[in-house]
């Protein structure tokens, strides 16, 4: 049975494939309900497309559709009429803001926290967390779970396939070092 704890994923935490596919990934162990909308999409497709010429707008949408096709109830809609009564430190940040409302999120995944000050989002009862701290509380709650998840990650990098260490490399570079050495730890308890 899924829990009530609601995410809202920010484009900036979907923008990188490592992170983004974590995750995701993570979203499917039931641990959290991950919620986004196709505003988000369009926004972190919009930012590899302009700083990854390798890539092509099919294979992003293909990932885009993965993610909507997988994640049960994803997609937030309806929240677009909240956009202009709110103000955060960059309006164009309100779109998240307002879809947290809409879908009842407890907080916003993004690495952004500056954007999200917890003066105004406390006020609709959604707090911001850093994608380090929100995947090191999933640990501390369900490490078992979460390891697998991130085994099952692991698992299907293939170009070039990943150790573990390289692994948790990946995933440092993605500025997780907390939950890093707390996977670590995990591994080596296995």
């Amino acid at each position: 049975m899924p829990s009530n704890f609601t995410a809202i994923f920010d484009a900036c935490v979907l923008y990188p494939a490592p992170l983004r596919d974590l995750l995701v990934q993570l979203a499917l162990t039931d641990l959290f309900r991950a919620r986004w909308t196709e505003k988000i999409h369009d926004e972190w497709m919009r930012n590899v497309l302009n700083n990854r010429p390798d890539l092509t707008l099919e294979q992003l949408t293909r990932t885009r559709e993965l993610m909507d096709s997988h994640v049960r109830d994803c997609l937030v809609t309806g929240y677009e009429f909240l956009i202009p009564t709110l103000s955060l430190p960059d309006p164009n940040d309100c779109h998240v803001l307002a879809a947290a409302i809409r879908c009842n999120a407890d907080v916003i995944v993004t690495a952004n926290l500056s954007d999200f000050p917890e003066t105004i989002l406390s006020q609709h009862n959604v707090m911001a967390q850093h994608p380090d701290t929100f995947i090191s509380d999933l640990i501390d709650l369900k490490p078992t779970r979460v390891l697998a998840a991130a085994e099952i990650h692991r698992k299907r990098l293939k170009q070039p396939p990943r150790s573990v260490d390289e692994y948790l490399e990946t995933l440092l570079k993605q500025e997780l070092s907390i939950s890093v050495c707390m996977l670590r730890e995990l591994y080596d308890e296995t």
